[in-house]
């Protein structure tokens, strides 16, 4: 659900109309509308106010579960720079916590290894660079992993 449709919620839940939000915040029905419509949304200040008004927290207002086609616009809106800041690994260990704690028991080397041999083979057969190679292995093992067992 995308923020403005929690805020239409909010305001449904509340039996408020646009027009009486709009002028509790002393703004128009048309900012309110395009707000909830996901045109627009409000600065910080305005959407601590709507939490204050919906009697909710600004966490529960701002709820957002996007849709495949929004998580693949903002990867692909994502520059480079960005891409190098962020710590992947961290991230997914928020939903894959295996990911923040395995290095403490598996034999990461013994692995590294053999995927080494397998990355230089790539690279050597196809001519692909060191990210295109990464790529490729990664794509192969998750083939792999849907393909069976991982079902």
């Amino acid at each position: 659900m995308s923020i403005g449709n929690n805020l239409y919620n909010a305001r449904k839940k509340c039996g408020m109309t646009q027009e009486e939000v709009a002028k509790k915040l002393n703004i128009s029905r048309q900012t309110l509308s395009k707000w909830e419509s996901g045109d627009s949304t409000p600065d910080i200040g305005v959407f601590k106010e709507l939490a204050g008004i919906y009697s909710t927290t600004m966490d529960k207002l701002a709820e957002y579960d996007p849709t495949v086609a929004e998580i693949e616009k903002a990867i692909e809106n994502t520059c480079e720079k960005v891409h190098e800041k962020v710590d992947w690994n961290k991230v997914w260990g928020k939903k894959y916590p295996v990911l923040l704690s395995y290095r403490d028991k598996v034999d990461c080397e013994k692995y590294a290894s053999v995927l080494r041999e397998l990355l230089t083979d790539l690279q050597k057969t196809y001519g692909y660079n060191d990210r295109d190679t990464f790529l490729v292995l990664k794509d192969i093992l998750a083939q792999l992993w849907f393909g069976g067992k991982g079902k």
